[in-house]
């Protein structure tokens, strides 16, 4: 049986099949044991094939992630938080905050999951809105709204009338990572399209996007193992 590896951590098998019906490349995931499979044409070439999948990577991570028990942080567990996964510990003080590398939760243990929401939407407004603020001055432009949802099939997005959208998941990720999509947005404000000018105002507002970029195709869907909602 014939097979690639999908770099990354973890790395992915996915098998290869040959179909002489096949018209285009098609990918499946299976929803027991997590098996990825590639379908392809007869006249489709090894490269081809090695393209496709990884510019499907963020898919196939994502189906791989709902295949998976997810995880409700708990006292005594953890969550994601800038790029660590951090303990969930009790605490006597009045609000959820962050000190000592440890996620600290007050009040009934069973409403930890959704006040360490709570407080993971406003870490990430306020960091996106001065990410935001910040890479705009940059391009001399202004923004509109921001706003946060909970979306899996992307972590960002600008509208035509400059307004930004944002996953609040992206907290969870390394500062860079938040960084990174908050410039990738507010680029849309110069260019509201992917051309090699929106990739140059993207590459003056984060030089090194490159590497967050990757970071997210190889690991966002652990930001999105965590359930805070029972």
């Amino acid at each position: 049986m014939a097979k690639m590896v999908l770099a990354g951590d973890p790395a992915v098998d996915v098998i290869l099949r040959r179909n002489a019906r096949a018209r285009r490349l098609s990918l499946r995931v299976s929803g027991h044991g997590g098996h990825v499979t590639l379908s392809l044409p007869r006249w489709s070439s090894q490269s081809e094939a090695q393209d496709f999948v990884r510019e499907k990577e963020a898919w196939i991570r994502r189906q791989l992630a709902r295949n998976f028990e997810q995880i409700v942080p708990r006292i005594g567990g953890h969550v994601m938080f800038e790029g660590e996964a951090v303990p969930v510990v009790a605490t006597g003080a009045r609000a959820v905050h962050f000190a000592d590398s440890k996620m600290r939760v007050p009040g009934n243990a069973d409403r930890a999951a959704a006040r360490i929401a709570a407080f993971l939407k406003i870490m990430a407004r306020q960091r996106l809105t001065l990410a935001c603020g910040r890479h705009a001055a940059v391009l001399g432009l202004e923004h509109g709204r921001i706003s946060l949802r909970d979306t899996r099939s992307r972590w960002g997005s600008c509208t035509a009338q400059g307004n930004l959208m944002f996953s609040w998941r992206l907290v969870m990720a390394p500062h860079r990572v938040l960084d990174y999509v908050a410039a990738h947005e507010v680029a849309h404000l110069a260019e509201m399209n992917h051309s090699p000018a929106y990739w140059a105002a993207v590459k003056r507002l984060c030089p090194t996007y490159a590497e967050p970029r990757q970071w997210l195709r190889q690991n966002g869907h652990r930001l999105h193992a965590y359930r805070f909602t029972n």
